[in-house]
């Protein structure tokens, strides 16, 4: 298969700017898959430093502060993409 054929463009030109964009997003992918590691981690801590001190396990207005960022910044999607960002980090409630 050519360059072209792989990325669906009908230039040689084009399919090669794609190409490169794709190892970008590939990278960013990356990193954004490690920052989710690292959010997930942090969570853990806060998660047992709250549960050893007799608290709950989630904090619902933390809960409500993070979606409205996330609304805010990226709109409606943004809500349920930290729908699951909070799943990952604190399970399901």
């Amino acid at each position: 298969m050519t360059t072209i054929d792989l990325t669906g463009a009908r230039t040689s030109e084009a399919a090669d700017v794609i190409t490169g964009a794709r190892e970008r997003i590939d990278s960013l992918d990356d990193r954004i898959i490690g920052l989710i590691q690292e959010r997930m981690a942090v969570s853990a801590v806060i998660q047992d430093a709250r549960i050893t001190s007799g608290g709950r396990r989630v904090n619902l207005s933390r809960e409500m502060e993070i979606l409205g960022h996330y609304r805010d910044a990226l709109g409606k999607p943004g809500t349920s993409l930290a729908m699951t960002l909070l799943e990952l980090c604190r399970g399901r409630v």
